[in-house]
């Protein structure tokens, strides 16, 4: 599936378009990491459990938007966007939504 932040795809002809697609996920937090990161952060460093947790509902984020647009019968998305919200009690939770078009391509 080719996925692509533009409308359009070069060299590509948009023939239907199948509609808005989503995918989300939302992640709880560990209380320990969330310590250990607010440690690095202190120190200057890099917080590399949150970068695995982001990077991991991203991930999910985006399977689940393809395989909504494989059920519209669709082998694009286009003008995706990717949004990062933190969500829940005190910001317990990190969530990812991804949306775009699906659309037929020729």
């Amino acid at each position: 599936m080719l996925l692509s932040t533009t409308p359009a795809i070069e060299g590509k002809n948009i023939t239907d378009y199948k509609g808005v697609v989503v995918g989300e996920a939302i992640l709880g937090t560990n209380i320990f990491r969330d310590m250990f990161a607010g440690i690095r952060d202190i120190v200057g460093g890099r917080s590399g459990a949150y970068e695995k947790e982001l990077a991991k509902a991203r991930e999910i984020a985006f399977a689940e938007l393809q395989a909504r647009a494989v059920e519209l019968g669709s082998n694009a998305i286009v003008g995706i966007d990717i949004d990062y919200e933190v969500v829940g009690k005190d910001g317990s939770m990190m969530m990812v939504s991804v949306s775009g078009t699906a659309v037929t391509l020729s």
